[in-house]
């Protein structure tokens, strides 16, 4: 039995040859040093503001926490690290050993026709797994994991950026609305106005009446804001998956604007969009396949050690066996050709995504540089002017100085500014939504030095 014992020993031994000592062996633990940490986020682990929908006010933040915690999409990322983790787990643990019992020499004729006679075997078999196989495989399945988190990043960012545009839409509809009130509140002023001077005798009853049908049309625009209002509300209850809004008002600043670094500046950052540098695992990933591609090319050999028991005399043996595939046919040759044929393919996709977003933040620059512009265009310039012009016309008609056309003109040329203005800002807030997006970054904490020297500039 101490032989028998040795010798088990000795095959448990070579079993553990291919053991290489990973610092995460359970679901859940932390990978080691050497491994690239992806992100420090995890699914499912966003902070939370509130689990309610907000009932009277919403902000940006409360908007994004609620989304993030109820897309479906989001969740099922959750169940997607789990059944990865478990594949890591599969991944690296050992073939189960075999048991042969075997029974020879028996049911035959003459001295062979009884059991007496019989050879029986007990015999142990393990694959042994060469080239680091076993390893190789774990560590695909941990590249597997980070990619699913970038893919998580990923669409993480698609959300938030779904939810500020749509946010921007409600602070938007919201100025709309309140210009459409002022609008209406003027008109009303100049109507009570045009119809004094009327009552005096000093102007004719037709002004009068385009005072009215002025009044009847910004009544129209008001009805026009508050629909646009509530469709735009509607739309970001729905980046929740709510299909009636309960908050009643957006709170934010649409007039706020921040400074943002140059194209090349931005185009330096596009290396944090979750596109871009999910590349980086995705790589490893693909030479990982090769690598272990590389390894099938190896055959495993499987060792066994017994014992047989000679019942016709009584006597006692052990065996020993090697069994080695002979790769004279199969030495996965197509497998490692796939797998260097998708790691060109990879690179090849890898250029492709970087030159794709590249061009989109070209645009998304170009477009987010115009509404900044002429949103400062507007504020600095166009809507002082506008707003001096309907005052003194309006003061002027009172003196019997302008007539009721200069009035309605500058009340128009007013509120036509005031309506480009609010949809300056929104196209500013939007574009710059959609430059985070391409550069993973918050445009709040990046330097806030060039652009306003740029703007000095010009």
């Amino acid at each position: 039995m101490k032989r028998i014992l040795f010798y088990v020993l000795v095959l448990a031994a070579v079993c553990l040859a291919d053991f290489r000592l990973f610092p995460f062996d359970i679901v859940g633990a932390e990978p080691s040093s050497s491994h690239t940490k992806t992100t420090e986020r995890k699914p499912g682990e966003e902070s939370r503001l509130a689990a309610e929908e907000p009932t009277s006010i919403v902000t940006r933040e409360h908007a994004i926490s609620l989304a993030i915690q109820r897309n479906p999409e989001l969740k099922a990322f959750s169940q997607e690290m789990h059944a990865l983790e478990a594949s890591a787990l599969q991944a690296g643990l050992f073939p189960n050993p075999e048991v042969e019992i075997e029974a020879e020499n028996f049911g035959g004729e003459g001295e062979l026709d009884d059991f007496d006679s019989a050879e029986i075997t007990v015999q142990l078999s393990q694959m042994i797994q060469l080239a680091g196989k076993r390893g190789k495989r774990r560590r695909l399945a941990t590249l597997e994991q980070d990619l699913a988190k970038w893919d998580y990043e990923a669409k993480r960012a698609d959300v938030v950026n779904g939810v500020t545009q749509s946010f921007v839409d409600v602070l938007a509809a919201q100025e709309r609305l309140s210009l459409a009130a002022e609008a209406v509140s003027l008109a009303g002023e100049v109507l009570n106005t045009v119809s004094e001077r009327v009552k005096a005798g000093k102007v004719s009853p037709l002004q009068e009446t385009k005072a009215r049908v002025s009044y009847s049309s910004v009544l129209i625009e008001l009805k026009r804001a508050k629909r646009g209002l509530d469709a735009s509300q509607k739309q970001l209850a729905a980046q929740w998956g709510s299909t009636a809004p309960l908050f009643e008002k957006a709170d934010g600043d649409l007039e706020k604007t921040i400074a943002f670094p140059s194209a090349k500046e931005l185009e330096s950052l596009i290396c944090r969009n979750p596109d871009i540098a999910r590349w980086t695992a995705e790589m490893e990933q693909r030479r990982a396949v090769v690598r272990l591609e590389e390894a099938g090319r190896i055959p495993d050999v499987t060792l066994s050690g017994g014992y047989r028991r000679f019942k016709e005399t009584e006597d006692n043996a052990y065996v020993m066996g090697l069994s080695v595939p002979l790769p004279l046919f199969d030495r996965n040759q197509g497998g490692v050709r796939e797998a260097r044929q998708r790691l060109l393919k990879a690179e090849n996709e890898q250029a492709d995504a970087k030159l794709n977003v590249l061009k989109l933040l070209a645009e998304a620059y170009s477009e987010l540089s115009t509404a900044y512009d002429e949103a400062e265009t507007l504020r600095q310039e166009v809507l002082p002017g506008a707003r001096t012009a309907f005052d003194a016309s309006r003061e002027g008609y009172r003196e019997g100085k302008f007539g009721y056309l200069d009035v309605l003109d500058s009340q128009r040329t007013l509120f036509d500014a005031r309506g480009q203005y609010i949809k300056a800002l929104a196209s500013y807030h939007k574009w710059a939504a959609e430059v985070e997006r391409l550069t993973g970054t918050n445009l709040d904490t990046l330097s806030k030095t060039t652009w306003p020297k740029q703007r000095e500039k010009k």
